[in-house]
């Protein structure tokens, strides 16, 4: 999940505290599509787009998929989701191209998708690489 980290970032998220916050404003079809999958429990990785560019921790979803409120069409959904970790080593855009094992992410081949599904096996290689515990 990407957020711009000057609109909202891991440190908002970690004072959101247990409650978490709402991940709302997408507005792209395949990424609320992937939205719509997240069940209560996921974890995602929270991304720092545009500044930094780079995966900086881990959130869980805690509410799955609702109607957006700042959707006025009512097209689109949102999340809640909680903080549980921020990487002790953040994984830049660049260290994860340079990674032949998870170049095939779709953070690579769609760069503009704020939402989007990661493997198991790429899972595991993101957090070794940013140095958490194993989640």
């Amino acid at each position: 999940m990407k957020s711009e980290p000057d609109l909202w970032s891991i440190s908002q998220q970690k004072k959101a505290g247990s409650k978490g916050a709402t991940w709302d404003g997408v507005r792209n079809y395949q990424a609320r599509n992937n939205l719509k999958k997240m069940k209560v429990g996921d974890l995602c990785f929270f991304y720092h787009s545009n500044i930094g560019k780079e995966i900086v921790g881990i959130v869980k979803i805690i509410k799955k998929a609702f109607p957006d409120k700042t959707d006025t069409k009512k097209r689109f959904v949102a999340v809640q989701v909680r903080f549980v970790e921020e990487f002790n080593l953040p994984i830049s855009l660049e260290k994860i191209k340079k990674t032949k094992a998870i170049s095939h992410l779709p953070l690579i081949k769609q760069s503009r998708l704020s939402v989007m599904p990661i493997d198991y096996k790429s899972w595991k290689i993101i957090c070794k690489m940013g140095k958490i515990r194993k989640i």
